[in-house]
């Protein structure tokens, strides 16, 4: 391990512009408008790259990589297999978050919430609009299973494309299995780095009666 690199030396001296209260939105999803364009503006790599973190009812958690595919007052909306580890368990505990993690400009958006299955046609509608490849990848998932190896995945996805040849008279089906969840924000957190870990935190609580719904609040880094 002598010539492991040493992670406590890496060390980044963020210099921002400040975050402030006063210049906010009243709502969060406004502010995450603001913040998701300068983000696609900075050519960030998959801007609408995000971590999805669930839990099982007893507590165990699990985190991977998801792709935000909607957005509006609603919510946040994404897109996966219903058996995968992650469907099982947001049917099981539908709390979760969501992270964005905007390094090139050092600033983080954190949203936790509650996840619910979205509508059939909305999941149709979506799935259309997947390029051919995708549509056939999500028959011949099964995401989160165990696969014997590679090649059992590649085999399955050349049966299907075998059966739905792409620009062929016959759509691929939607998956019945497969599906869209919307998260709906209970606190939406923007987080903006600064010099000498100073950053700022402003949250979004959703509270009822408020004006707008929702209070701001300012957390120490």
């Amino acid at each position: 391990m002598t010539d492991a690199l040493d992670p406590a030396a890496m060390r980044e001296h963020y210099r921002s512009t400040p975050l402030d209260e006063a210049g906010l939105p009243a709502e969060p999803m406004e502010q995450f408008v603001h913040w998701f364009k300068d983000a696609a503006a900075g050519r960030l790599h998959e801007p609408n790259a995000m971590i999805v973190s669930t839990a099982t009812p007893d507590g165990r958690p699990s985190s991977r990589t998801v792709l935000l595919k909607h957005f509006d007052d609603r919510g946040f909306v994404f897109y996966t297999n219903y058996t995968s580890r992650k469907g099982r368990e947001l049917d099981a505990n539908p709390r979760l978050s969501l992270l964005f993690p905007w390094h090139p400009l050092t600033r983080q958006v954190v949203v936790t919430g509650t996840a619910a299955r979205v509508g059939r046609d909305e999941t149709a509608a979506y799935f259309r609009s997947r390029p051919h490849g995708s549509q056939l990848g999500a028959w011949a998932s099964p995401q989160s299973s165990v696969l014997a190896s590679r090649e059992e995945l590649l085999r399955r996805y050349e049966e299907l494309a075998g059966r739905y040849p792409a620009g062929g008279q016959v759509p691929v089906p939607v998956p019945p299995e497969w599906g869209g969840y919307r998260v709906t924000p209970e606190t939406v957190e923007f987080w903006q780095g600064h010099e000498n870990r100073l950053h700022d935190r402003l949250r979004y609580v959703r509270v009822q009666g408020e004006p707008g719904g929702w209070r701001v609040e300012r957390l120490a880094p």
